[in-house]
């Protein structure tokens, strides 16, 4: 993979090239690879994410022009609009990431100029990777270039994760946003979402193992699939539960939670039981990864793909595949744990493998999933920084 410097030094020659002049400003932010903890962030659960070290990166310049010219270099599509009179998403334009930051520091109070502005991005599209967070933070952190504004990262999750409810509209957590913005080197980051405090949680040395994503390359759409579903069933779980969120659940019914009598549809009583357990389940793995116990780490993830699997019922077929395969390799040590990351509906595998195994098992993965489904693309990733390390011009 191109390293971050090729990659912000592209973007100012495609922005040059198309708009006659260098930028003066620019950003970058990381996608994300969630090691454990699904669909726990909107019911102030806890998470535990890494950033990856593929990118986000956003340039720009002022114009003297009434209106904002907004690139995407990678889908060479452009929108214009005048930031000062804004009002409402850009029906399914890719603007819309970008513009409902600009929405929300208008609402803070800041002054927006118009820009020429290009962005191009290394996280995969529809993959669960937070590509669509990684582009708001990026946008986030260039904006307060612009205007001088000073953001600590849970400020800038907040108003990022504001930005993706009312433009795009997904009802997301905060995780994506606060990965993005509080990353650091060689560490995951244990999230309590409902305090939105973090924790950084040493990963194991590369020589021991390594994290490899297994692309099904199956699109979802979370605004438009079975996600926002999901969160209702969540939200009216906890209501009829006399709740204000799953995370409550954990500490008044104990483990595990027993939920039948108490009028929740089966649903209700699946998602439920999910959000509760795999809460344990990341603070546990959480605790392992701190004194290197990976066995107890590939035990968590795997119980967490049975439980999306089965409970959640967010899995696809490509995805449990790819799980399979991982699990007949942890009996010769090749593959600590397997799961599904980021929504469902297909998307990606997180693997956490011996280090020196990953071609061995990245070759397997290949090998059995294309006799059945087209051939998916497969990564290694290390922890990167959030983009409070991005570029500065």
């Amino acid at each position: 993979m191109m390293p971050l410097d090729q990659l912000v030094a592209g973007a100012i020659e495609a922005f040059t090239s198309r708009f006659g002049r260098p930028p003066r400003f620019g950003a970058a932010a990381p996608g994300r690879v969630n090691l454990i903890g699904e669909h726990t962030d909107y019911n102030n659960g806890f998470v535990l994410p890494m950033a990856i070290d593929r990118w986000a990166i956003v340039v720009a310049d002022l114009t003297h022009a009434n209106n904002s010219t907004l690139w995407a270099i990678d889908l060479d599509q452009t929108v214009q609009c005048d930031f000062a009179g804004l009002r409402s998403p850009v029906a399914g334009s890719f603007a819309n990431y970008l513009l409902g930051v600009v929405d929300q520091f208008a609402k803070r109070g800041d002054s927006i100029p118009n820009l020429d502005l290009a962005i191009t991005s290394t996280v995969p599209i529809g993959a669960g990777l937070a590509g669509s967070a990684a582009i708001e933070v990026a946008t986030a952190t260039l904006l307060a270039e612009v205007v001088g504004a000073r953001l600590d990262p849970l400020e800038k999750a907040l108003l990022c994760q504001r930005a993706e409810h009312t433009f795009p509209g997904t009802p997301c957590g905060i995780m994506d946003m606060f990965i993005a913005t509080g990353a650091q080197p060689n560490h995951a980051l244990l999230i309590d979402c409902q305090s939105n405090t973090a924790e950084p949680i040493p990963l194991p040395p590369a020589e021991s193992a390594s994290v490899l994503i297994a692309n099904t390359n199956v699109r979802h759409e979370l605004a438009t699939s079975a996600y926002a579903a999901r969160r209702e069933s969540c939200r009216s779980a906890a209501a009829k539960l006399g709740l204000t969120t799953l995370r409550e659940a954990a500490t008044t019914m104990g483990i595990p939670p027993i939920f039948s009598g108490r009028g929740l549809t089966d649903r209700e009583s699946r998602c439920a039981e999910h959000v509760v357990c795999e809460n344990e389940r990341v603070r546990s793995a959480a605790a392992a990864l701190g004194r290197g116990d990976l066995e107890t780490v590939g035990g968590l993830m795997f119980d967490s793909h049975a439980s999306l699997r089965d409970l959640f019922d967010v899995s696809c077929p490509e995805l449990d595949l790819l799980v399979e395969v991982a699990a007949q390799m942890r009996s010769d040590g090749s593959v600590f744990g397997a799961r599904m990351t980021g929504g469902g509906f297909g998307g990606c595998a997180v693997l956490l493998c011996r280090a020196d195994r990953v071609t061995t098992v990245s070759d397997a993965l290949a090998h059995r999933f294309s006799s059945r489904f087209t051939h998916p693309a497969t990564l290694f990733t290390v922890a990167a920084v959030g983009a409070s390390g991005a570029c500065a011009l």
